[in-house]
């Protein structure tokens, strides 16, 4: 399987040390929060966006995603969310990444939060084919199980508009995680794993000190999966730091994922 790490779990760290610590831990690639907090974002001038792409390149690390939040099913004007869409996918295009990262949230009535999530995305589906890029919508707040990112991803039906597989969000919306995987897979550009204590306390712990069934999800992937360790210390600032855990979870997840004898 292919690693990486979200920068969610390094708030704030350069990107010179974001490529040190995967090169060091034997992580592949890396999911880039994009946010006005973090070194990168769709703020950054051409010029900025080429030094990254460049270190990134020299590093000899993936940028896999470029995380961003915007809400696809989100109460409000379509041009916003579809032009908020739009930025990401340049950037991601300007930085070599493969995906955009987008959210449900959706705050309406479950059909129509669907239907505009579905409008959105295929509004954006077009300028995200002609940059080479795909967006991804995470199982996440409103659509937190696979069957309902399915729904949205289905509908759209375009190969640029796929499903980004949160396993903690999945669980927690109480769907086995070969459900998951079926309604996913036609849809799947790779997969979030964590781990937490418990559906009352998700603060992240390190890989295989929680209750998710991790095992269980990425024994249903092909061995060429991307994998992406997302440790959410930005939102726990108490947890233990990311960069002392890298290389467990680098074990963790290769003895969980190797391929049964």
């Amino acid at each position: 399987m292919k690693l990486a790490f979200s920068t969610l779990g390094v708030p704030g760290l350069p990107v010179s040390e974001v490529i040190r610590l995967a090169v060091e831990h034997g992580y592949q690639g890396v999911e880039l929060r994009a946010h006005p907090e973090e070194p990168v974002h769709p703020g950054l001038t051409a010029l900025e966006r080429t030094a990254v792409a460049e270190e990134f390149k020299r590093g000899g690390v993936e940028i896999l995603t470029v995380a961003g939040y915007v809400k696809v099913a989100a109460p409000g004007d379509d041009e916003t969310v579809v032009e908020g869409i739009a930025q990401l996918v340049e950037l991601a295009r300007d930085l070599g990444a493969s995906n955009v990262r987008v959210f449900p949230g959706g705050g309406q009535d479950p059909a129509e939060a669907d239907a505009a999530a579905a409008r959105r995305l295929g509004a954006a589906a077009p300028h995200a084919a002609d940059l080479g890029v795909r967006v991804l919508l995470e199982t996440h707040d409103s659509h937190r199980a696979g069957a309902d990112v399915a729904r949205v991803v289905g509908t759209v039906g375009h190969g640029r508009i796929g499903a980004l597989w949160d396993v903690m969000h999945t669980w927690l919306a109480g769907e086995e995680p070969a459900a998951s995987h079926a309604v996913l897979a036609p849809h799947l550009g790779y997969v979030q794993v964590k781990d937490i204590a418990s559906a009352e306390d998700t603060t992240p712990l390190a890989l295989g000190a929680g209750v998710l069934p991790l095992k269980a999800c990425l024994d249903v992937l092909d061995q060429d999966s991307w994998v992406c360790w997302e440790y959410e210390k930005r939102w726990y600032p108490e947890a233990a730091r990311l960069p002392e855990l890298l290389a467990a979870g680098r074990e963790h997840i290769l003895r969980l994922g190797a391929p049964k004898q």
